[in-house]
């Protein structure tokens, strides 16, 4: 046998090893896991990853967080304009950012808010995120940079979001965008603070919101007993470790974990709520409670559409290099949104 194809011989070999090896890390107790999702939790726990390590200062969690979720984001999409800009309320600042997909002289406009247990994210981390949903939906994104805990616990970063679209829902017109077409979004933390926007501007009377995007949402914060919860629990990249050291962050006391603005699934009327997308990831310890708050806002007479990615974990949105499930997601929001906005390609 010639030297060349020895080596074509072992290449195969080495191939098809390597094909069974992730094929079997991706067999579990609960289903198949994505053959990207198996080689990223084995890679996690070979090497001893840790979203944040338990006990450092908040601001070294977030720079370490932020750093090692680098690597799988993909390319940040050209916008046509990326602006800065803050909401002035009478205790301080909330940092805003527009992005501004074209050049059309008025858009429908999307709210977004980041994910990161209400203890993590930025403007920054979720940068690509929105750029992409701008894209999509054909429509401005306002992402906003509310308060974090600890320094800030419940209800800082809800008062913050609400705020944030009072004022957009005032000052739409400054920056192209229409008050009339108001939409909230948000992944993880966020899409729960999307759905506690959507209950106090229900309750208030203003603004109106067109649409609710609600990207694996924390729905039940006042227990972790779904059949997700206990499957998920450890190994998963969320861990239930993770959500407890959130929630003591976030709601430090126990009563409020059953506020319906920090758990919305458990309001006692969803009546009336804007119509919702609600996307879940097939093995995160969220997916049950994302489901059942579908359910009860479909119960309740709210127009629904709720998708399943199976096969992947939470947070796969901002982990869009590895997984394309997170552009199909982005994909799937954007067409919803423009229906709700009455738009067209």
């Amino acid at each position: 046998m010639k030297p060349w194809m020895i080596v074509l011989l072992v290449l195969a070999v080495l191939a098809v090893t390597v094909i069974v090896v992730v094929n079997r890390w991706s067999v579990t107790l609960h289903g198949r896991l994505d053959l990207r999702a198996a080689v990223l939790l084995k890679f996690i726990k070979v090497a001893k990853i840790e979203i944040f390590r338990e006990g450092d200062p908040p601001d070294e969690s977030r720079r370490t967080s932020k750093e090692k979720s680098q690597a799988f984001k993909g390319r940040p999409p050209a916008m046509a304009g990326v602006v800065d800009t803050r909401v002035p309320i009478p205790s301080h600042t909330i940092p805003l950012r527009v992005y501004t997909p074209g050049t059309e002289p008025i858009y429908p406009v999307v709210v977004y808010f980041h994910g990161g247990g209400w203890f993590m994210g930025d403007l920054d981390t979720h940068d690509v995120v929105c750029r992409k949903l701008a894209l999509a939906s054909s429509a401005i994104v306002v992402a906003v940079d509310y308060r974090l805990a600890p320094e800030h616990p419940f209800p800082a970063a809800v008062d913050d979001a609400f705020s944030a679209v009072f004022w957009v829902g005032r000052n739409a017109g400054r920056f192209g965008g229409d008050p009339s077409r108001i939409a909230v979004a948000g992944d993880s933390a966020g899409a729960t603070l999307s759905a506690a926007v959507s209950m106090l501007a229900r309750d208030r009377g203003e603004p109106s919101i067109a649409g609710q995007v609600l990207f694996y949402p924390a729905t039940d914060l006042s227990k972790f007993e779904t059949q997700s919860q206990r499957d998920f629990a450890e190994g998963y990249y969320l861990t239930r470790r993770y959500l407890e050291i959130f929630r003591a962050h976030y709601a430090p006391d126990p009563k409020d974990w059953a506020n319906p603005l920090i758990s919305p699934l458990l309001a006692p009327n969803l009546a009336n709520l804007p119509p919702a997308l609600v996307i879940t990831a097939g093995f995160d310890p969220l997916r049950d409670e994302g489901e059942a708050y579908a359910a009860r806002l479909a119960a309740s007479g709210v127009p629904v559409v709720q998708k399943r990615f199976d096969g992947i974990v939470h947070g796969f949105l901002t982990l869009d290099r590895l997984f394309p499930q997170a552009d199909a997601a982005i994909s799937l929001a954007g067409a919803e949104l423009k229906k709700l906005f009455g738009s067209s390609d």
